[in-house]
């Protein structure tokens, strides 16, 4: 079957799926217009749109499908429309600009259905600023009317945020008043490490149901500017210019257009171009495999262009992040995902080659931030991640930023057959192209900022590094021989699964971010440990929990011990 001709949830056979493919011509909930090197995304929630059954998206408060249609969106302004250079986010309602996640919607949710929507509208902001920081695409939250929870989370990701004067229109973070749970979109930590509002001003503001007008919301640093509601156009234009001078994008008015992917869904696995997952479910495993160019990559800006979506780093940055969001979502008790590549390792090279000569091309440039972000979201899954460097592989230069994305490395050690033996290669891909949520490379992380280290890697760029010499640099975990290979790979697989997946989600997200830490990394730390935690106590979803009674008229119950 395939899943790109499906609503976002469907069936496959007895399994209700999700798919995360949409199109503008499909979107209930979002209208992109574009003017010149300014785009306009207004929210304008259809009530009756939710993703599933049983609730209404009231208030322009959104679900994991309106998510679903931002993510597309962004991505088409990212590619079909290089000439933007301000994204300005718009309510197309009166007096109500977005009031977050539905709770409807989460009171009836599962609790792996809750985590996994948050984790997602986490990195969809992520992405925002990740595109201002490393692609010049700046965005502005013009807020007119009540914003409030995962809505205000949307404009806290914009470089600048206004909002109109007019005694009504405010912004809140009321989860821990109103539900019993956090800002878990990011809200508690940009508020602090972005906005730099004071602790105990945050305190307040996150306590406080009602919400912050207009003055004192910029008093607090909640917003940069305000104005009555005549001159909000005239604010509005002043800060698109602002931005735009800011702004490094210089793209051609002529894009890439972002075809459905072709992806074929079913009992086996998911199954595209250049990466596959076959699932085997007795074992709980997903056999990964990404596939190399079969040719050198076009590497000429007019070629690239004509290539479009079909350019192998855009169509392995596409499929890897689709499927990386399908088997999240969608196959819950798979837990350890075992990572493979096949092909040729100097066509990887080349293709690396190619991104790093025409980097400052503007498809090469978004390219590239499509693989850092897919790679980013591959580094925050809560599944055991292996990689196998076996016969066949071609782990070099931007795939081997897969195996460092991995919990450990297994290679093949084949002393009696160098020539058949599997090899690494580090290539300029791996010391600064794709930094992790943490600004490090994955490299840095791996070795926890041992320069001396590092520079001993870069002596080594280029070299095609067997078992041995892998294992000596500290680039593998282990490497068994072709006698041992198959028992030591099945029996590492068979003790993983044997563990508890909640205390393996726990280990490896502490695991795998050493050191330094940094806001994306706080907010992710603080959605796997203190929001996972909060949304199984029953002060929020058991029966008397506020999450549980919200808009019942009844009062929560809580248990008061702290714990």
């Amino acid at each position: 079957m395939n899943a790109m001709t499906e609503p976002l949830l469907f069936k496959q056979g007895d399994r209700e799926l999700v798919s995360f493919a949409t199109h503008p011509s499909k979107y209930r909930h979002w209208t992109l217009a574009v003017e010149g090197d300014v785009a306009r995304l207004k929210l304008d929630i259809d009530e009756d749109g939710g993703i599933k059954p049983g609730y209404k998206l009231k208030l322009n408060s959104y679900d994991l499908g309106v998510d679903i249609e931002l993510h597309d969106a962004i991505n088409r302004i990212r590619f079909e429309h290089p000439a933007v250079k301000v994204v300005v986010f718009e309510s197309a309602k009166e007096k109500i600009w977005c009031s977050g996640a539905n709770i409807y919607m989460l009171g009836l949710s599962t609790h792996a259905w809750k985590v996994n929507f948050c984790k997602f509208t986490n990195e969809t902001r992520n992405g925002l600023e990740d595109s201002s920081l490393h692609d010049g695409l700046k965005s502005l939250a013009a807020v007119t009317g009540a914003c409030a929870g995962g809505g205000y989370e949307l404009a806290l990701a914009c470089d600048r945020i206004v909002m109109v004067d007019d005694r009504s229109s405010t912004v809140s973070l009321p989860e821990v008043p109103l539900l019993g749970v956090l800002p878990g979109t990011g809200g508690l930590t940009r508020v602090t490490d972005k906005r730099k509002v004071r602790r105990d001003l945050a305190d307040i503001f996150c306590t406080t149901s009602e919400g912050v007008r207009a003055d004192r919301a910029r008093d607090w640093k909640l917003i940069d500017a305000h104005a009555k509601p005549q001159k909000f156009g005239e604010l509005v234009d002043a800060e698109i210019e602002a931005l735009r001078r800011q702004s490094t994008r210089a793209g051609a008015v002529e894009g890439v257009e972002l075809p459905p992917l072709a992806a074929t869904i079913d009992d086996s696995g998911y199954h595209y171009g250049t990466v596959d997952a076959q699932i085997d479910r007795a074992r709980r495993i997903a056999n990964i495999t990404v596939n190399a160019p079969a040719a050198p990559i076009e590497a000429s800006p007019d070629a690239i262009v004509a290539a479009g979506a079909r350019w192998w780093p855009l169509q392995l940055a596409r499929e890897l992040d689709d499927l990386i969001l399908n088997l999240r979502t969608n196959e819950l008790e798979i837990g350890t995902w075992v990572i493979r590549t096949r092909g040729d390792a100097q066509l990887v090279l080349q293709a690396d080659a190619v991104l790093e000569q025409l980097k400052d091309h503007w498809p090469v440039r978004e390219t590239t931030g499509a693989l850092r972000r897919t790679l980013a979201r591959l580094d925050v899954t809560s599944r055991s991640l292996i990689a196998l460097v076996d016969q066949g592989s071609c782990f070099a230069g931007t795939f081997y930023e897969l195996a460092l994305a991995c919990d450990r490395i297994y290679m093949l050690d084949l002393p009696d057959s160098p020539d058949v033996a599997p090899a690494l290669t580090l290539s300029a891909a791996n010391f600064g192209r794709y930094p992790e949520v943490n600004d490090l490379t994955r490299l840095q992380t791996r070795f926890n900022e041992d320069h001396q280290v590092i520079d001993q890697l870069r002596a080594v760029q280029g070299s095609a590094l067997r078992a041995d010499q892998a294992l000596a640099l500290g680039l593998v975990t282990l490497t068994p021989d072709d006698i041992d290979w198959d028992d030591e790979i099945r029996i590492m697989l068979e003790e993983r699964a044997s563990l508890s997946p909640d205390a393996l989600t726990g280990m490896e997200a502490s695991l795998r971010f050493p050191g330094r830490e940094t806001m994306a990394t706080r907010v992710f730390g603080r959605l796997s440990a203190w929001q996972n935690w909060i949304f199984i106590r029953p002060n929020a979803v058991g029966e008397d929990g506020a999450l549980k009674l919200f808009g019942t008229g009844k009062k929560a119950k809580f248990d008061w011990k702290r714990i």
